[in-house]
């Protein structure tokens, strides 16, 4: 939960802060204090990115944010996020050439330097999937080639959108799903090594299909949650199997917004958003977000105006990439990022927006109890609901509801104390596990202590508790009560 006081408003508004942020670590963000100013601007998720960057590198990156946590007593996530299979052309005899609008141009598997006819595209496997009418877009989408014809080992296209393309440029493929596996060899050195590290999320870049994530799983199993990033349309397509084996997503617009028309990703971000909370699904909104911050100080009204618009979309968290790992500005991106959170979720629109969109419980006991607690906590002004939660599930259902008070979500282990980290309202504290011998008095008791340790609410205040009964059985939510602060 973002904690920090700014000019403009003090640390006890800035607890009503519902919005997660994330915030990439890399060459900018690699010292403790760095990392400890970040925490503290508001910084509730780190993540740690595979596609730059040694074992070594992370592992002390790791290191620093675990020292913080322990030196700010508060449950802070790690993400580490998978390279992924990336696509490129070859090299070229002289480094660059400029394909003319028009031209045919060719790709195929020989390593021989290119030329302004052709260039080597070593990966198989879009020759194989790719048709007549196809297109390959080069350059982060900035050229644009058109297949006409296919041959065992080759592509011979036409230049739909020309312009200078250097070596080893990344191509997507927009119109086929291809048949490569979201986990490359790298990925999977990378995938035990940040499970050996200890991180709560790993996520999966280029997820095309639910396959996808049922390869990860098998590697993973229960020791990290699956976070899928969307950036292919063949995922869109898949969505809702995908959400359905996934922990949680991002809405990574980098190459969604290369692989799609611009005026589709704002829908696509919205309707992304919309399915996962349905599911009670941690969703992140990421990519450019304050993207000129990397070289300035403060943001544009449009990038400001951007992440408003994910708070209002209902996203569990907003992402900073560059910004915080290669910028300029680490810690003003954070603290920017957090005071528009903060405007945001004190507008009056917003709150009415949040209560507007609503969802209706489902039809299980869990659904209703989290549905009553939001209730009933509306009703009573209650300063907090207490969620009591095995492995966060009863948290993430109240945070579905999107209470107007916060969740302080209750868990017996830091593992999921800080996957609780990355979700909507959460506030995580670890407490020593109930049994079956523990007494409803007792789990009151302990839930008021929870809330005096959170420093909500005031003497005579009603707080709601939600458990289960038995207590440590995972997955039995079936308890409400209302308790005063004393």
């Amino acid at each position: 939960m973002s904690l920090v006081a700014t000019p403009d408003h003090n640390m006890a508004e800035m607890a009503l802060c519902r919005t997660k942020i994330v915030a990439t670590l890399g060459p900018a963000s690699s010292d403790y204090a760095t990392i400890r100013d970040l925490a503290l601007a508001g910084a509730d998720v780190f993540r740690l990115n595979f596609s730059h960057g040694t074992h070594a590198d992370h592992a002390s990156r790791h290191a620093f944010v675990r020292q913080v946590e322990r030196e700010l007593d508060r449950p802070i996530g790690i993400l580490a996020d998978m390279q992924g299979p990336k696509l490129r052309v070859g090299r070229f005899a002289g480094g660059k050439v400029v394909l003319e609008a028009g031209a045919t141009f060719r790709f195929d598997l020989s390593d021989t330097p290119g030329d302004a006819t052709r260039v080597q595209l070593p990966h198989p496997e879009i020759i194989s999937v790719a048709k007549p009418g196809s297109r390959l877009l080069m350059d982060d989408g900035k050229l644009a080639v058109v297949v006409e014809q296919v041959g065992p080992d080759w592509l011979q296209t036409r230049v739909q959108t020309g312009g200078p393309l250097s070596d080893h440029k990344g191509v997507n493929v927009p119109d086929v799903a291809l048949p490569i596996p979201a986990l490359t060899e790298k990925d999977r050195l990378d995938l035990a090594y940040a499970l050996e590290l200890g991180v709560e999320y790993i996520a999966l870049s280029f997820v095309q299909r639910p396959e996808d994530l049922l390869q990860a799983r098998a590697l993973v199993g229960e020791r990290a949650a699956l976070l899928a990033k969307l950036e292919k349309p063949q995922a869109v397509e898949n969505l809702a199997a995908i959400l359905e084996l996934s922990d949680a997503v991002m809405v990574a617009r980098g190459d969604l917004g290369v692989e799609l028309p611009p005026e589709s990703v704002p829908l696509i971000q919205k309707r992304i958003i919309r399915e996962a909370r349905r599911l009670g699904k941690p969703v992140v909104v990421a990519t450019q977000m304050l993207e000129s911050m990397i070289a300035a100080p403060t943001p544009t009204r449009a990038e400001a105006s951007d992440v408003a618009t994910a708070v209002f979309d209902g996203a569990d968290a907003v992402m900073l990439s560059a910004e915080s790992a290669a910028g300029q500005y680490p810690r003003e991106a954070v603290r920017i990022m957090n005071r528009i959170l903060w405007r945001v979720e004190q507008d009056a629109g917003w709150q009415a927006h949040m209560a507007a969109a609503r969802l209706a419980p489902e039809d299980y006991v869990a659904d209703a109890i989290a549905s009553a607690a939001q209730q009933v906590a509306a009703t009573l002004h209650a300063p907090a609901i207490v969620a009591y939660t095995h492995r966060g599930a009863t948290a993430l259902r109240i945070a579905r509801e999107r209470p107007t008070c916060p969740v302080l979500g209750v868990t017996p282990t830091a593992q999921a104390a800080r996957r609780l980290a990355l979700v909507w309202g959460v506030r995580a504290f670890v407490s020593l596990p109930h049994t079956a011998s523990t007494t409803v008095e007792q789990m009151v008791s302990d839930a008021l202590d929870v809330v005096r340790r959170a420093q909500v609410g005031a003497t005579g205040d009603s707080v709601v508790i939600a458990a289960g009964v038995p207590f440590g059985v995972s997955g039995s939510t079936n308890l409400l009560r209302v308790a005063a602060v004393p």
